[in-house]
């Protein structure tokens, strides 16, 4: 019990740790060495497990999985599994891709969108139909080609992807491309179209020019969301299709 020296009474228990509560003063009581035994325990335990706070809360949630040879079943099982950013909390499902694994085509957008989250396909709302059309002008059925995007989840509201989103879902891109070995690419939109080639150009330049990607020839252009906001750009997209044509008779 504490003696209060101003007047010599003893202060009950409750209202002296109510005082030094008060004044941010920390009560210490000995602890059975039991006791300090098991928490000891416990807290090693959620060391191994809980990020120190200077440690990206993203780096910390990482599946360790190696993709650079995985087949294509195990890639998309190492997409599934993703937890590499905070779109793991957000996301439905992933969306990995779809198509043929052996065409000579594979198209690159941005990432999902609501419908994609919905039903786990790249290009599925009026998007998807546009460039399914598009497809088709240049003698090509959607079954024919391989499509993906940049990012498997969908970014929360549909913004812009964020640059360590794109970065932690590269590995798994890559993987496809390497495994895909396509003849070309067409990649559509600024972002898709910046981040497979390493450039901050804008998209209305980088169409201008063809592109490689690990030796493969890439065609960038508008993409079919775009094109349906400002259709008056569909005949700089039908260019670059011919283009993407061109390269695929090859």
């Amino acid at each position: 019990m504490h003696r209060d020296k101003a007047d010599g009474c003893e202060l009950p228990e409750e209202l002296r740790r109510y005082y030094l509560d008060a004044m941010g003063i920390q009560v210490w009581e000995e602890l059975d060495i039991q006791d300090f035994l098991s928490v000891a325990a416990v807290t090693e335990d959620r060391a191994s497990v809980e990020p120190s706070s200077s440690v990206n809360k993203s780096q910390t949630s990482i599946i360790n999985v190696e993709v650079s040879n995985c087949d294509w079943e195990e890639l998309r099982a190492a997409v599934e599994q993703c937890r590499l950013c905070e779109l793991c909390n957000t996301r439905k499902q992933t969306v990995f891709g779809t198509g043929n694994q052996s065409a000579d085509l594979l198209v690159i957008g941005e990432a999902p969108g609501q419908d994609e989250d919905a039903q786990g396909e790249p290009f599925v709302g009026e998007a998807g139909q546009l460039l399914t059309a598009m497809l088709k002008a240049i003698k090509l059925e959607r079954e024919q080609v391989y499509i993906t995007n940049v990012l498997k989840c969908q970014p929360p509201n549909n913004r812009d992807p964020l640059v360590d989103e794109i970065k932690n879902c590269h590995s798994y891109l890559y993987r496809q491309i390497a495994l895909l070995q396509p003849k070309a690419i067409y990649v559509v939109g600024r972002i898709a179209a910046q981040a497979l080639l390493n450039s901050k150009e804008s998209i209305s330049k980088l169409r201008l020019h063809q592109h490689n990607f690990e030796g493969i020839p890439v065609i960038a252009s508008y993409h079919p969301a775009y094109l349906l906001r400002k259709p008056s750009e569909k005949k700089a997209a039908w260019h670059d299709l011919q283009q993407l044509q061109k390269l695929l008779e090859a």
